[in-house]
């Protein structure tokens, strides 16, 4: 049997600022929601915002951006990420601040491509023979080892799954343990393992251990429906960037130069726009196919006043692009110098890229806002447990009461 070894192409989620960032926040009829997903005050944003999400749904928001602006540690990021969130959970979200353009290696241009093509997603599908359930047991089985002396081998594993309608018990191969290791799988999760290659791919924990706490965000699954052994349509989630990287890195020989060369590290280099566009053909082919599916995602760029002339009029260029993203800017800046010209504009952005874009402001937090915020903490902190957090969360509220 043929064993592939299969990267994992889903994130691990942890605990951050924006984690409890679920969406906008707003009912049926699109108003905000007080304490909602997340969110605490700035209404008025929150309902713009939900007004594009709307545009970006009926397909009205082609060649135009987003523009966020306000005074900092008003929630610009976390209205991106919201938008991200009302689209749907596996939409890719790349952000991205403005200063990040700007490299003695690599063309600024080339930064902007790479971070578009980040926030481009490709579903793809496909119908494969799997063997899919709860573990229940998993233990290796040692015999001696076949070069002598006192050392053990593992012959094989013995693995049990479990689904609704019942169980199986496989008998596998041990290159397939040491993909069972590299995907910390565990008693009590959820996995399903092809049948044909041998990848072995981890679901996620099982929903009867989710009162179970961790500071990493767990995601739980229910137990499989059906048989163990099945015929399953498999969906892996890819963006355009992680299709270039993958093609742009050269396949090394097993000799003491490759390796070597491999192991030195090397300077960071351009894709090539040629190799771009053999993927591109490639994409287009796989979704004429009915293969795969395109997601485009939220491009968020920070401090956007901080990019210069160029990088304006590339982005008019992609934002034209049938590859395109949706776009989200965010500035803190007024009327200021557009940077690599002597000319001034609103938010620091040339006027021709302004008219493109629809411009939502957030406001300063007012009283009511800033005691509201602790108290979503206290909600936040309580649900994932983090004890030391909750105690500062309670000695705020405390402070802004007196």
């Amino acid at each position: 049997m043929r064993i592939e070894e299969v990267q994992s192409t889903s994130k691990k989620q942890r605990i951050a600022t924006h984690t409890h960032i679920k969406g906008l926040g707003l009912d049926a009829n699109g108003t905000a929601i007080g304490m909602s997903a997340g969110f605490v005050g700035q209404a008025e944003a929150r309902e713009a915002c939900g007004l594009v999400v709307d545009m970006i749904r009926q397909k009205k928001m082609a060649g135009r951006a987003l523009l966020l602006a306000g005074p900092p540690a008003t929630g610009k990021t976390a209205l991106a990420l919201g938008i991200s969130q009302e689209l749907g959970s596996k939409v890719p979200f790349c952000p991205m601040v403005g200063s990040e353009v700007y490299s003695s290696e690599v063309k600024k241009t080339e930064v902007l491509m790479e971070n578009f093509r980040r926030a481009i997603g490709l579903r793809i599908k496909e119908n494969k023979e799997v063997y899919e359930g709860e573990v229940t047991e998993l233990s290796p089985e040692e015999s001696e080892s076949s070069t002598g002396g006192y050392g053990k081998s593992i012959s094989h594993v013995v693995i049990g799954l479990k689904t609704v309608k019942g169980t199986k018990q496989l008998k596998l191969d041990p290159t397939i343990y040491d993909a069972l290791i590299k995907e910390k799988v565990a008693v009590g999760d959820v996995i399903y393992i092809e049948a044909n290659s041998g990848a072995v791919k981890r679901v996620g924990r099982c929903d009867a251990f989710a009162t179970e706490y961790d500071l990493e965000a767990e995601e739980y699954v229910p137990i499989p429906k059906g048989e163990v052994h099945k015929k399953k349509e498999i969906v892996q989630d890819v963006t355009l960037h992680d299709l270039d990287a993958a093609n742009a890195q050269p396949q090394g020989g097993q000799d003491i130069l490759s390796l070597m060369g491999q192991m030195m590290k090397s300077r960071k280099t351009e894709i090539t726009e040629k190799l771009r566009q053999e993927i591109n053909k490639v994409v287009n082919r796989y979704i004429d196919e009915g293969i795969a599916e395109l997601v485009p995602g939220v491009l968020f760029i920070d401090e956007v006043h901080m990019l210069d002339i160029e990088c304006f009029s590339y982005l008019n260029r992609a934002l034209e692009s049938p590859l395109s993203p949706i776009v989200i800017l965010a500035t803190n800046r007024g009327i200021c110098t557009v940077r690599g010209t002597d000319m001034t504009s609103p938010h620091g952005i040339p006027v021709d890229l302004l008219d493109r874009l629809v411009i939502v402001r957030t406001q300063i937090y007012g009283p009511i806002e800033m005691i509201q915020v602790p108290i979503s903490c206290l909600i936040m902190c309580s649900t994932f447990l983090c004890r030391n957090a909750f105690n500062v969360c309670l000695l705020c509220v405390a402070d802004i009461s007196y």
